[in-house]
């Protein structure tokens, strides 16, 4: 007896089921998961995952887990490194406008990535800028914050260390952020569209953005124009928990979908200023 349900699913013969789901991932703009492959093709999940096997030994899209991308969308993970060197004026653009919104006194929580690291570089260079506490999980942004010591208060979170983004994941990120009520939380993520809000590509870091945002009152998004209508696996916050985004190098027509469910979009330009409406600014 067969040991799978495949031979129940649809009539589209095995090399046309496989190129459909190379045109389905292809025309995505991030993931797209083995259940909806499923329901498109009128077959079983069991399937589709043996499909996604053959496709990803044939270099003919990437299989992750939980579906499939295409070939050059982002996943898997990527070093910070290779990250740093990309979209560096609209980092930089974007750590500027972001620091703008911090205040003397205050609490903020920084998570890990290149584009929360110019939230970093920033705020340190803000003189004006003192009995701040920084909450991170991040060794790359506690280091950036240093030279502020001791006009800053620099807290790591503790945790498991994930080497690609000199990250600090679970267990012991617990332990810690349920005892914070930080006034504000800078988050990045691998990408930022109206049906899942705001996404990462893997799940520890995922799960330790969520405890991010949850210690903190407001929560921005910081995120350069290329992470705009793409998805990945994991589900950091839904647009209707995030009160602004922080972008640069951004088309109107992204932003758009973005401010239309009501969510707040600073476009900030090369020298620091920023625009609400998506404008340059030239104050």
């Amino acid at each position: 007896m067969r040991d799978d349900l495949s031979f129940l699913d649809g009539s589209l013969p095995a090399p046309l089921r496989q190129d459909r789901i190379v045109s389905i991932v292809e025309d995505a703009p991030g993931l797209v998961r083995t259940a909806s492959l499923a329901a498109a093709l009128g077959t079983s999940e069991v399937t589709v995952r043996q499909d996604l096997a053959l496709l990803d030994q044939e270099a003919r899209i990437r299989r992750v887990r939980g579906g499939a991308v295409r070939r050059g969308a982002g996943s898997p993970e990527r070093p910070f490194e290779e990250t740093a060197v990309e979209h560096q004026v609209a980092k930089a653009a974007i750590g500027r406008a972001a620091a703008a919104m911090v205040r003397s006194g205050e609490c903020v929580v920084l998570d890990v990535g290149t584009t929360p690291a110019a939230v970093a570089s920033a705020l340190v260079a803000r003189e004006d800028l003192t009995d701040l506490t920084v909450v991170t999980n991040s060794l790359t942004t506690a280091l950036a914050l240093e030279p502020a010591v001791p006009r800053f208060t620099v807290v790591v979170t503790g945790g498991t260390l994930r080497p690609l983004q000199h990250s600090l994941v679970a267990p012991f990120l617990g332990a810690v952020l349920p005892m914070i009520a930080a006034d504000v939380v800078f988050l990045g993520g691998t990408g930022l569209d109206v049906e899942h809000g705001l996404t990462n590509v893997n799940l520890p870091e995922t799960e330790a953005k969520r405890m991010l945002a949850d210690a903190a009152r407001r929560t921005v998004v910081v995120a350069d124009g290329s992470k705009f209508g793409r998805a990945h696996l994991g589900v950091v916050r839904p647009l209707e928990d995030i009160d602004v985004v922080v972008t640069a190098e951004v088309t109107a027509d992204a932003v758009a979908p973005i401010r239309a469910a009501g969510v707040r979009v600073v476009v900030a330009d090369e020298d620091g200023g920023a625009a609400p409406d998506g404008r340059k600014s030239h104050a």
